[in-house]
Formats: C-alpha cells, sequence, structure tokens
C-alpha cells in the first residue's frame, strides 16, 4: 500500500492537471485531503463539555430593542449583506433545477419570496442591503438565468460559485476525473464550510467591505424563516461578536442536529458524527443538549477575511462516501457552523423555532401551503388560529414525494389548523376543502385507489378504505 505522503504526491500531480478548476480550488482540495490523511480528526473528550451559559447562547428575549428612530434603522442596515446557500439541487423532490426555484406558496418560489423581503426592506428604510447566492457548478446557469427576471427590482443580486473539487477513488486515492470521469459526476461541491474561502476567491468579499458592509447573514435557501432580523444585528455590532450561530429548543424531530456546547473554553459546534458511540442516545435526549442549530449564520466580513488569509478556519471534516457508476468515492466536506471555535467572541442566540421553517420534502410543502401559514410580504407566518406551539407532524407515502405528484394528489390543501398528526400510504387521492383534525391515518389496500371526497372532515380518524368514510 501507498504511504499517505506517496498518495499525496500522487495526488498534487494528478491535480495539477485538472484544468477546469482554479489554482485556488486546487490548492483548497490539496489541503483538505491532507488534513483528512494526517488524521487530526476532532476527538471530543467527552467529560469536557460543558452547557454553555446565557453569556455564550444568549436567549433572543433577552436582546436589547432596536432603536425606533428610522434612521438609525437605515444605519445599520446599510452594513448588512444578505447570503443563501443555493448549491443544492431539487432533486430528491423529483425537481430539475435549483431547488430555490420550486413554488412554495401562490405561485412564488423560495427565490422569490427572498427578494420580495429584502425589496421590502430596501423600500421601507431607504437602504441597500444586497442579496448574494452562493451557487454550485450544478445550479450555476440555471441561477444566472433565472435571476434576469429581478433585474428591475432594488436589490442588487450578485452570484458566486463555491468550490469544484474532484471526487476521489477511494480504493487508490485517485481523482475521478483523471480516469475519464468528464462529466458532472467526477466532482462534488465540498459542503457549505466552503462559503468563507469561496466568498474571498470570488472578489465579493473585499468589494463589500470596500462598500462598508461589516455583517453577512447566511442561509439555506430553503429555510422560509431566516428573515433578516434587526435584533441580532443590533446585538452583534454593539458587543462585537464576529460570530453568532442561531440555534433553537430541539424537539424529537430535531434529535439528530448539531448542538453547541462550551469546551476548553471556546463555543463549539457538536454534530452527531463526532459523538462516541457510547455517547449517542445521551446526544439525542433533549434534556442534556437542549438546542440544535438552525444553520442561520451572522459573520463578520473583516474576521472572516483575517481568518481565509491566515488559513486558520480548519473545520472538522466530513467524509461523505458515495458510489458512482459502480465505483466507491470519497468526498470530503466541510459545514460553516463549525467555523463558529475559530471567531473571536462568538455567541449563540436562542431563537424562536419561527426562524426555522425548512422545506426538505413535500410533507413540508403541506405545511406550509396549507392555512396554518400566511404570506404577507414574502414573509411566511404561522397563523395564531392555532393554539398548540408543534407543528402537526405528517408523514406522506412515496406516491407523494415529487412535487408534480403531490401537487395533483391534492385538489386544494386541506384544512390541518387542529391537526395533531396525519399519515397517509397508498394511492390516496385528496379532494378540495378538506379539513384534518386530531390524529388522522390513511392507508389505501395495495392496488387500490381510494378518494377522500370534497368537504370531508376527517377528526380522529383511521381510514383503510372507502367504508371507513
Amino acid at each position: 500500500m501507498a504511504t499517505d505522503a506517496e498518495k499525496l504526491t500522487q495526488l498534487k500531480s494528478a491535480v495539477a492537471g485538472l484544468n477546469q478548476i482554479s489554482e485556488n480550488e486546487k490548492n483548497g482540495f490539496i489541503n483538505l485531503v491532507a488534513r483528512y490523511l494526517s488524521g487530526e480528526a476532532q476527538h471530543v473528550e467527552w467529560s469536557k463539555i460543558q452547557t454553555p451559559t446565557d453569556e455564550i447562547v444568549v436567549p433572543y428575549d433577552s436582546l436589547a430593542p432596536v432603536p425606533e428612530d428610522p434612521a438609525e434603522t437605515k444605519k445599520l442596515l446599510d452594513k448588512l449583506v444578505v447570503l443563501k446557500l443555493n448549491g443544492g439541487l431539487g432533486t430528491t423532490m423529483g425537481c430539475t433545477g435549483p431547488k430555490s426555484v420550486i413554488e412554495v406558496r401562490n405561485g412564488l418560489t423560495f427565490l422569490d419570496l427572498i427578494v420580495i423581503q429584502i425589496e421590502n426592506l430596501n423600500a421601507k428604510y431607504g437602504c441597500n442591503v444586497p442579496l448574494l447566492l452562493m451557487n454550485s457548478f450544478n445550479t450555476h446557469d440555471d441561477t444566472s438565468k433565472i435571476i434576469e427576471k429581478y433585474s428591475k427590482s432594488n436589490v442588487e443580486i450578485h452570484t458566486f460559485n463555491q468550490s469544484q473539487y474532484p471526487r476521489l477513488c477511494a480504493d487508490d486515492f485517485v481523482p475521478l476525473p483523471c480516469k475519464g470521469k468528464t462529466d458532472k459526476d467526477g466532482w462534488y461541491p465540498p459542503g457549505h464550510g466552503d462559503v468563507f474561502p469561496s466568498l474571498m476567491n470570488s472578489g465579493k468579499l473585499d468589494a463589500l467591505i470596500s462598500q462598508g458592509k461589516e455583517y453577512v447573514f447566511a442561509a439555506n435557501s430553503d429555510n422560509l424563516g431566516a428573515i433578516v432580523d434587526l435584533k441580532i444585528l443590533n446585538h452583534l455590532i454593539q458587543n462585537k461578536n464576529e460570530y453568532c450561530m442561531e440555534v433553537t429548543p430541539k424537539t424529537l424531530a430535531d434529535v439528530k442536529g448539531g448542538t453547541l456546547i462550551s469546551y476548553e473554553g471556546k463555543v463549539q459546534l457538536l454534530e452527531i458524527a463526532q459523538v462516541p458511540d457510547e455517547h449517542v442516545n445521551e446526544f439525542k435526549s433533549i434534556e442534556k443538549f437542549k438546542i440544535f442549530n438552525t444553520n442561520n449564520l451572522w459573520v463578520n466580513l473583516k474576521a472572516i477575511k483575517r481568518l481565509v488569509e491566515a488559513d486558520a478556519l480548519k473545520m472538522e471534516i466530513i467524509p461523505n462516501p458515495k458510489e458512482v457508476d459502480g465505483i466507491k468515492v470519497l468526498q470530503l466536506e466541510t459545514a460553516a457552523g463549525a467555523a463558529i471555535r475559530f471567531f473571536d467572541h462568538a455567541i449563540g442566540c436562542n431563537v424562536h423555532r419561527s426562524r426555522f421553517l425548512p422545506v426538505k420534502a413535500t410533507s413540508d410543502l403541506l405545511l406550509v401551503q396549507s392555512d396554518l401559514y400566511t404570506l404577507a410580504d414574502g414573509f411566511v407566518t404561522r397563523n395564531e388560529a392555532r393554539k398548540n406551539p408543534a407543528n402537526p407532524t405528517i408523514e406522506l407515502g412515496p406516491e407523494f414525494k415529487k412535487v408534480g405528484n403531490f401537487l395533483s394528489r391534492f385538489k386544494s390543501i386541506p384544512s390541518i389548523i387542529e391537526l395533531d398528526s396525519l399519515k397517509v400510504t397508498g394511492d390516496v387521492w385528496f379532494g378540495a376543502n378538506i379539513t384534518l383534525k386530531g390524529k388522522v391515518t390513511i392507508a389505501a389496500k395495495s392496488g387500490e385507489k381510494l378518494e377522500i371526497p370534497d368537504g370531508a372532515v376527517l377528526e380522529n380518524k383511521e381510514i383503510n378504505g372507502p367504508g371507513d368514510l
């Protein structure tokens, strides 16, 4: 077997010949692999983990109110840039192209809602908050075309690409593109931890700093709750916090989410992958680790520049094994949240659940398109008529997995304000103006089509065939 040093030497010469990517990308990739091979994986000593205090994870409700003077608000907003992570495709939901162009509600896409929100902010305060989209090579071409429709808006939109790294053959550490895999399958985007070097390498970081921008608010483009929050921005500027991660209390649905801990005097992200097997159940418990990372992140631009230039952002490496055409490959990735421990005066902010409304599946679309939410000025807000603070749990069978199929199976989205849980399996079709309450289970027998009639009201019901309606 080749030693690690030999592997790295071979890899360097192989990567040198990959003309599809820049020198920055080649160097970034080699450095990532070198760190991976050196085995510098962060082993967390369980006994050293401490629960963060309210100084480190600040409760949102304890933040100072924002100055009432609109001129002061404008000053705050003129220091802000909004960045959306836009590298993901809508494939898991059966859509081609970037996930951010899936229609969420009233014919508006994620991207439409984001632009409308910032338009309203800029119009209301006379400020100029720009929108940055970090694309991957998978979404760049489509996104460039799509954003033309916003050219008349009052929002400056900038796009840049995250890095493009070659997938590695697991057995011999040769980059897949060197083995004749020339299409997109030979490459991967190395996770959103790459946002910091990519922002710098694109030239956008220096341009923004020279315009007097100070903070970037970065979030996943599919999180409808990630809206600009003046109280958080004001707090960070007043307290000179270089980094803030929004966290929110865990529910049973979030047990796998990364959490913030105090470790050797620093705040840091603890992900389930770093947890020793014997402590996984403890990690998942809601008692000890009460919060999780929403991936809404606020970061000081000059701090990003300082740390990227010093090559100091050495986040935990997440090895992601895949298979391409029967070949086992390795992609090494990093996460932006893990960078928290490198920034000065970094904090968490424990925010309301409303700031975490991700759409990962059609079951989430059902929630967001229903009467449980209302849409105004680009903001999706929960209906106050619902008294239960938790959302209903919704499980839809594979027939509903793709957005097109999901939409065709509902004549209209049911009323779910009083729903606790819904489970649907089999070939089920919903009529118009249906109301669901309590616990509802609908299971069509194999090979049978089950139609729920218009206007049906189902409360605490189990339906296994037309006879149960």
